[in-house]
C-alpha cells in the first residue's frame, strides 16, 4: 500500500490549529475548525474510556486541560463528553471520536494517534478501527506502540498505518517502557511485525539511522513532531518529508 499523497503535501496542525491565548484549545472541535479554515490536515490524539469508547484527548489524566481530576480511563464516555475544556472560549467539551469525525466530515485529512500504556491492551485500537469503518474522509492511524501498529497491520491492513518514534523516550509518558523496549523502538527492531507505511519522528532526533534508512531503502515518508520554531522547521525540511507543527502558521 502506498501512502496517500496528502500526507506529504501540506503541514499538519498538531492537535488541530490551537491557540490558547485566543481560547482555542488543543484537540477540540474549535481547533479542528481553525485547521480546516486554513486548509491544514489535523493530527489528533485518542484515548480509551471506562466503557471502551474513544475520545479525542491527549493526556491520561484530566487535570491539565479541564477542571476535573483523575484518570480519563476511569470515566465513562457520557461523563467525559460533559466536561468543559479549561480556557475554551467556544464552549468546547471533550469530544468523542465519533462526534469529532462527524464534525470534520472529510473536510480535511486526519492523522489519528492511538495512545497506549504499552500493556498489550487493544480495546482502544479495536474501537478506533470499528468507528473508522463508517468514516469516508481521508485519514491515517499511527501510534508509539509497536503492538498497536502490528495489530493494525493484521486486523485492518487497508488502513494506512504509521509508527511514532524517537531516540531517548525520556518523558513521563514513557515511564511504562523498559530499556529493552526503548532500544527496540528507537532502532525499529519491530519492523518485521509492524511494517509501517510511514514514520512520525521527533524533530530533535533527525537525522538518525532509523529515519534515514527508512527513507533511503524503504521509501517510507517521514513526518516530524513537533515543529515550533524556524530551526526545527529547517531541520524538518532537510531531513523529512512533512512536519507536524504548532504555535505558528507555516
Amino acid at each position: 500500500m502506498s501512502t496517500p499523497s496528502w500526507l506529504v503535501a501540506k503541514p499538519i496542525a498538531h492537535r488541530g490549529l490551537h491557540n490558547k491565548s485566543e481560547g482555542v484549545i488543543e484537540n477540540t472541535v474549535s481547533a479542528a475548525e481553525a485547521a480546516i479554515a486554513h486548509g491544514f490536515p489535523i493530527e489528533l490524539d485518542v484515548q480509551l474510556t471506562a466503557d471502551n469508547e474513544a475520545i479525542v484527548f491527549h493526556d491520561f489524566e484530566l487535570e491539565r486541560l479541564t477542571g476535573e481530576s483523575g484518570m480519563v480511563a476511569e470515566r465513562r464516555l457520557s461523563d467525559l463528553t460533559r466536561i468543559d475544556i479549561t480556557g475554551a472560549k467556544g464552549g468546547d467539551k471533550i469530544p468523542s471520536l465519533r462526534d469529532y469525525l462527524g464534525t470534520v466530515a472529510g473536510r480535511t485529512p486526519l492523522v489519528i494517534e492511538v495512545k497506549s500504556k504499552f500493556n498489550g491492551d487493544m480495546r482502544l485500537t479495536k474501537r478506533v478501527i470499528e468507528i473508522l469503518k463508517d468514516y469516508s474522509g481521508p485519514f491515517v492511524v499511527k501510534s508509539f506502540d509497536p503492538d498497536i501498529v502490528a495489530h493494525l497491520r493484521e486486523h485492518a491492513p487497508h488502513i494506512t498505518r504509521g509508527f511514532i518514534g524517537e531516540l531517548e523516550y525520556a518523558s513521563k509518558a514513557d515511564s511504562f517502557l523498559t530499556p529493552e523496549k526503548k532500544h527496540r523502538m528507537a532502532n525499529l527492531l519491530h519492523f518485521a511485525e509492524t511494517q509501517p507505511h510511514f514514520l512520525s519522528w521527533r524533530v530533535k532526533d533527525i537525522p538518525c539511522a532509523s529515519t534515514h534508512l527508512s527513507r533511503l531503502l524503504g521509501n517510507l515518508p517521514v513526518m516530524t513532531w513537533t515543529v515550533r520554531n524556524p530551526e526545527d522547521r529547517a531541520r524538518a525540511e532537510k531531513h523529512a518529508d512533512q512536519m507536524v507543527f504548532e504555535g505558528f502558521l507555516p
